[in-house]
């Protein structure tokens, strides 16, 4: 663990668009968030979750790597796969978890690191500092290029930016107090994340055997954690292809387990899931997903919900069920 380790700030789910002066508006990413810590002559990268990804994103660190006119930074980001000037989060999925040089040149996926914030920088912490400030430090210390981008913003006009990313197929828009001071692991209202496409993360409570011609598994059975208790959210059986069959095939072997890890009951599982006890396996509820849905149903179930790809920079116990709501 590094030691100018800073834990992100986090945001808040909101379902009002607006507009106001005080307020910056950037585009939410479609990517996993990493701290670049560069620390006794070193850059690394950190996931949310402390976790040192480094080795998977090397033309990241190669990128930060000349910027030593700074003793030390740290750098709040997000990490997105690149098609021209869109993001792929599928395409993102080919690298998480890959430290092998060989397969990351081979997969072919342009990475990009678009850089947000600066809580610290050469010495000097930043976090009491108003986001604006903080920005326009981010701005004139660093010379942005392809691989590290800075995360533009437009003052005041909400309503215009969502419209733009509805209108684009973006994933949201982030909106920001502009004199926001930087809340190290805490999640504010000052920073809210407005979705233009549904989705969040859920954790993996069990599968079930595959179908017809489908190998490996036939649906992952998801969660979130209320307090202390895991609840069912339903299941999965959409958006898999063979290769991604077999990575979740090969990450939930060893976590498997013998006990039903939900707070509801395994018998009213498998009648929600229509599988019987034979077909339904549990495992230790530690893999985090990325899950994309309409709505949630009155029972707390996701409808038509679709895979879209592992999350790595998210421990299971901070899953909880997102839910928007005015907050200004």
């Amino acid at each position: 663990m590094p030691a100018l380790w800073i834990p992100p700030m986090l945001a808040t789910l909101s379902d009002r668009r607006f507009d106001d002066p005080a307020w910056v508006f950037e585009r939410k990413l479609d990517g996993v968030r990493l701290m670049a810590i560069r620390e006794d002559g070193a850059v690394r990268l950190w996931s949310r979750n402390r976790l040192d990804v480094s080795a998977s994103y090397p033309e990241i660190v190669a990128a930060l790597t000349p910027y030593d006119s700074a003793k030390d930074f740290v750098i709040d980001g997000e990490l997105c796969a690149m098609r021209g000037d869109r993001t792929s989060f599928e395409d993102l999925q080919k690298r998480i978890h890959v430290t092998d040089q060989r397969t990351i040149s081979g997969v072919g996926v342009t990475l990009a690191f678009i850089a947000f914030d600066l809580p610290r920088y050469d010495g000097h912490d930043l976090q009491k500092l108003p986001l604006t400030v903080r920005k326009e430090a981010l701005q004139s210390a660093f010379t942005f290029t392809s691989t590290v981008r800075y995360s533009e913003h437009q003052v005041g006009s909400g309503t215009a930016m969502y419209a733009q990313g509805e209108a684009e197929g973006w994933e949201g828009v982030m909106a920001k107090r502009a004199s926001s001071t930087y809340q190290a692991g805490r999640r504010s209202a000052d920073w809210l994340k407005l979705k233009v496409v549904r989705a969040q993360e859920l954790v993996v409570g069990g599968w079930t055997d595959p179908q017809g011609a489908r190998s490996g598994l036939g649906a992952l059975l998801l969660g979130y954690y209320d307090g202390d208790a895991l609840r069912y959210a339903g299941k999965v059986g959409t958006g898999f292809d063979e290769r991604t069959l077999a990575q979740l095939g090969g990450l939930l072997a060893p976590l498997g387990h013998q006990g039903n890890p939900f707070a509801e009951d395994a018998a009213e599982i498998r009648r929600s899931s229509r599988t019987s006890a034979a077909q339904t396996h549990w495992v230790e509820p530690r893999l985090v997903v990325q899950i994309g849905f309409s709505e949630w149903t009155s029972a707390g179930r996701l409808r038509h919900p679709r895979y879209q790809g592992l999350r790595e920079d998210k421990d299971a116990r901070e899953v909880v069920r997102e839910q928007a709501g005015p907050t200004i």
